[in-house]
């Protein structure tokens, strides 16, 4: 997308080339956005919607996690083939398969009519996202070329990334109580029609890496590895951690994932080339993706349980608490990437995040039974989610910029399945957390007297919150650690490096 086109045609073209290319790029921002926050979205829209979704078609508790891991499962363990694949075979044509297949499997799930329907439709919609998120993170890496824009780009996307799950709770709510728990799917059908046909209008098909080949075997490694990773954290919370369910998959996801860090090392064509991996302030903005990923959920799992179950907020009513730390975090994001990252560098601005967060986190284990939402939640709500937004949208833009064009795909698979890892490990670790704490606060309790149980579960929550708080203290001292000191090495008119 040239912007010295019509250069001596004459002052006025010289201008209007450069706006409507400019126009264009917003544009194409806003599809992709779209198309993020239904990805976003799904991770946690349908939570809210499954005790009616169990109602109706009648399976049972034991089956009820499958609705939200089979998704899971299958986002982790393609991501990386879904982004190699966008390098492979072009960014538009992975991007539209992508929103195209969210909505047709969407709506399958919405029409489901039993369990296996519903759960077929889920790890679907997660193999379709795969495709989708990288496409999507690559495609504004190489759209926005000026440093400027490029961060206003990311502050948007970070932002959507960020908070995308607590909106996902607000319209899940929101459709479950006006409609049902169907149009928690159905509404992907709305949202993928308007970005599938503002990508099929505005997006070129990039085809950087089409001289590269598929690496086959380095797919099949990293894909078994993620998956034995994220089912083996999932397995942690039905069963437990002495469960051969749970350390047999985390072990085998160890040893397949250094076995494809060793072939990644020997492959004609490496599906990760590890020189990604290998730039200091990439590699700690990955680590910064998966450690707020992590922390994040006991945000959105625990406050969620605790506004509904303990303070009588009805779905809808718990999904907008959170919109004031969604507020927050946009508001941080575009403060971070378009003004303390270019002038002061990640080194303080991403740990700084990092230790705001820990301290709303802290600040939130003041919840009791009886405390007030505009005391004891929303302020540590806010506080968290500006936290959240000085370093998620400034890691993510650090973790795409400046790979090789042919490996933009791929270095933003690698971001969304950080997130996603992180998200798998941090809800699987706080659930245990927190079952524990509850049981040991009953321990010599008469467990059926109803204070002693509600006091109980807040031991449980706030129990998780010290620990998301302690996850983002971990995560301010090794980003002031591994990131380089100074701003990054860019020209704040200049383009990104593109070749490394």
């Amino acid at each position: 997308m040239s912007q010295k086109t019509l250069t001596e045609s004459g002052r006025e073209g010289a201008v209007e080339a450069p706006a409507a290319a400019s126009a264009k790029r917003w544009w194409i921002l806003a599809v992709i956005a779209l198309a993020q926050l239904m990805v976003v979205l799904d991770a946690t829209i349908v939570n809210i919607a499954l005790p009616s979704a169990q109602a109706d078609l009648g399976f049972s508790d034991g089956n009820r996690q499958w609705i939200v891991t089979a998704y899971a499962l299958a986002f982790a363990s393609l991501l990386l083939l879904g982004g190699r694949i966008a390098d492979l075979f072009g960014r538009k044509t992975a991007f539209l398969v992508g929103v195209a297949g969210f909505a047709a499997v969407s709506a399958l799930g919405g029409a489901a009519t039993n369990f296996e329907m519903l759960v077929t439709a889920r790890a679907l919609q997660g193999a379709f996202g795969a495709l989708l998120a990288p496409a999507a993170l690559s495609l504004l890496n190489t759209t926005f070329t000026d440093a400027r824009e490029r961060a206003k780009a990311f502050s948007v996307y970070g932002a959507i990334a960020g908070a995308g799950g607590a909106v996902g709770l607000l319209l899940g709510g929101v459709l479950t109580d006006a409609f049902d728990w169907r149009w928690t799917l159905y509404v992907n059908v709305v949202i993928a029609v308007a970005a599938f046909a503002g990508g099929w209008l505005l997006l070129h098909n990039h085809r950087d890496a089409a001289n590269s080949k598929l690496d086959v075997p380095g797919t099949l490694l990293v894909a078994a590895g993620l998956f034995s990773l994220v089912y083996g954290f999932s397995n942690a919370e039905t069963h437990d951690w002495d469960s051969p369910a749970t350390w047999g998959f985390l072990i085998a996801g160890g040893v397949l994932l250094a076995a494809f860090a060793w072939w990644q090392t020997r492959a004609a064509h490496p599906l990760l080339p590890l020189r990604i991996l290998l730039d200091r302030n990439r590699a700690a903005s990955f680590l910064a993706v998966l450690i707020s990923g992590g922390g994040m959920f006991g945000v959105f799992l625990f406050l969620t349980y605790y506004l509904q179950l303990n303070l009588g907020f009805s779905p809808t009513r718990t999904g907008a608490a959170f919109l004031p730390m969604v507020a927050a975090l946009m508001v941080a994001a575009q403060l971070s990437t378009t003004q303390l990252v270019p002038r002061i560098g990640p080194k303080v601005v991403i740990p700084l995040g990092f230790a705001v967060a820990a301290a709303g986190m802290a600040w939130l284990t003041g919840i009791g039974v009886g405390s007030s939402y505009l005391s004891a939640v929303l302020p540590q709500l806010i506080v968290t989610g500006f936290g959240l937004g000085l370093v998620m949208p400034p890691a993510m833009q650090l973790a795409t910029g400046g790979v090789a064009a042919e490996d933009a795909g791929v270095a933003s698979a690698t971001v969304n399945a950080m997130q996603q890892v992180g998200g798998s490990i941090g809800t699987a670790l706080l659930n245990t957390l927190a079952a524990s704490a509850a049981t040991d606060y009953l321990a010599g309790k008469d467990p059926t007297n109803k204070l002693v149980q509600a006091q109980a579960t807040i031991e449980s929550y706030t129990t998780a919150f010290w620990w998301s708080a302690g996850l983002f203290t971990a995560g301010a001292l090794i980003a002031f650690l591994l990131f380089r000191r100074g701003v990054p090495e860019q020209d704040a008119d200049a383009a990104p490096v593109v070749h490394m």
